[in-house]
């Protein structure tokens, strides 16, 4: 090897005398070092010196070399026995983190087909059966714990990549992944997804398809440059799912029984308002289901489509060509229907066209990002709509939030003392408690409290239950928005017929067992 080392004019070395530093070791994956057989020795500042025992094949091992450490390299000589044994000692410990982390998961096991594949997936070293290992572990595991979102976040420098999970709302770390891997876990995603891997300056947006024992599974993926020359990969689950009944959407009885009764109509316009996040879109399924027959023809748009029912013709919208949610609303209005659903007013143009179309026969679903239903009124007035059109469609305005439900398995039934009681009353406000026929203090008045069990992971919460609000769209409600009434008006107003704050709503659920006021208060003013 010597002879060799000085024939080719390359320096020999003996690893067994040199101690590489951690920043050398990071500089290249375990997948290159173990398929060159190659080990990284020194990081200098102008290059990285990596040893070789094969130097008749130099060229072709720099060339690969610089093109995945992404800067110059220095080849040396060692024999293949130490560079061996080197790759055992300090690439063994990634080995093993990356092994718990997968577990038993194989290739085979995880039979993920992927959408439209490039043919890039055959050159990246990215696509190692490792990493696509992993990246597939996190997609399905994260779907199979309910997650809606998957937060994969790199460190600053020898830091490890964080993975977060959103479950009911809150983000939990479930993994950390040694640092020489997260460019090629980013990479990966990007692959799956048909982004620029080597655009790293700006973001990207795309969406990974994949089926996996017979289910359809979307992802759409957000990936942002961060500090420190990293990306933050954000992938949103959009699992393809079936709307629920009415019933189970946990309305109060007086909500239910107003829902349906505006549901009935055969013409108006209702909006479900509230943030991102709050099953906006899961409730207008839920009411397009109550409502879809035959005899009706119902047509969609939304961006993407998240949930499909049989009987409803349903469209995504595509703003990069043009298609936005303004010109579905156009063609669905000389497609005959007689429900649309526009997944949301995005603009003074589409609310106008959803005015008119409800005033002419149509009956109009639509979403809108608004804190309370009395919010809503106020801000498509000044959006430039006109008050006697929308009070004359205007049905309702659901306002909702989610808020995380007790476990039913380990919630404990308390009673509780009278302090506790008398701020759930100055929480719903005194003057409707007693109107609202709330319960009395007394002495068997009991509440629910978290414990926590294995079925919720020890939390104490599992799942989450809607809150809602409902302004009905009745005389009096009408009239204070035909006189520009502001939103405190319109809330006396919407009161005095029958609405119930979304506070109220979830004081309500409090004194039914399924929240906690606790969770009441992080989602409701």
């Amino acid at each position: 090897m010597a002879a060799l080392s000085t024939k080719f004019r390359l320096r020999f070395v003996d690893l067994d005398e040199m101690e590489p530093s951690e920043k050398a070791i990071a500089a290249l994956s375990p997948e290159i070092v173990t398929q060159l057989q190659v080990f990284p020795v020194e990081d200098r500042a102008d290059r990285l010196v990596v040893a070789i025992s094969k130097p008749a094949d130099q060229g072709a091992i720099s060339d690969a070399l610089r093109f995945h450490a992404n800067r110059r390299v220095e080849l040396v000589v060692a024999t293949s026995e130490q560079i061996a044994t080197a790759i055992a000692k300090y690439y063994g410990r990634f080995e093993s983190q990356m092994s718990g982390i997968i577990g038993e998961l194989t290739l085979d096991a995880v039979a993920v087909e992927e959408e439209e594949q490039t043919a890039e997936d055959s050159r990246i070293g990215e696509s190692d059966s490792e990493i696509i290992r992993l990246v597939n572990k996190l997609l399905l595991e994260a779907y199979g714990k309910g997650a809606s979102d998957i937060h994969i976040e790199p460190g600053h420098e020898r830091s490890p990549l964080q993975v977060r999970y959103r479950i009911d709302g809150i983000c939990c770390q479930v993994h950390q992944i040694p640092s020489i891997y997260k460019r090629a876990v980013i990479s990966r995603i990007k692959i799956m997804s048909n982004l620029d891997i080597s655009e790293r300056r700006k973001p990207q947006s795309g969406k990974i398809l994949i089926h996996y024992k017979r289910q359809k599974m979307e992802f759409r993926v957000e990936i942002t440059p961060t500090v420190g020359g990293q990306e933050d990969a954000v992938l949103r689950i959009l699992a393809k799912s079936k709307p629920l009944p009415l019933e189970q959407m946990g309305f109060s009885p007086s909500t239910l029984e107003s829902f349906r009764q505006i549901l009935s109509k055969p013409y108006g316009i209702i909006l479900c308002v509230g943030p991102t996040g709050s099953g906006k879109t899961t409730t207008l399924h839920s009411a397009l289901g109550h409502i879809n027959t035959p005899e009706r023809k119902i047509w969609t748009a939304e961006d993407p489509v998240e949930i499909t029912q049989p009987g409803l013709r349903q469209v995504q919208v595509n703003p990069r060509i043009g298609f936005t949610f303004q010109e579905a609303f156009r063609s669905f209005l000389r497609a005959d229907p007689d429900v649309v659903m526009i997944g949301e007013m995005r603009d003074f143009e589409t609310a106008k066209i959803a005015i008119e179309a409800s005033l002419t026969g149509h009956l109009v679903f639509s979403t809108l990002h608004t804190n309370s239903a009395p919010e809503t009124v106020v801000r498509l007035i000044e959006m430039g709509l006109d008050p006697l059109s929308f009070a004359e469609a205007l049905l309702g305005i659901l306002a909702q939030r989610l808020g995380r439900k007790l476990c039913d398995q380990c919630k404990q039934p308390y009673h509780p003392d009278q302090s506790e009681y008398n701020v759930l009353v100055e929480g719903y406000l005194p003057e409707w408690f007693k109107d609202h026929q709330m319960p009395a203090y007394t002495d068997d008045l009991m509440l629910n409290k978290k414990i926590g069990c294995s079925k919720c992971g020890n939390n104490g919460y599992r799942g989450r239950v809607g809150i809602h609000e409902l302004l009905l769209g009745t005389e009096r409600v009408k009239t204070v928005i035909k006189k520009k009434g502001d939103a405190e008006k319109l809330k006396a107003a919407a009161m005095q017929d029958g609405m119930r704050t979304l506070k109220m709503d979830g004081i309500y659920k409090t004194f039914k067992g399924i929240l906690e006021f606790e969770q009441v208060l992080k989602v409701c003013l």
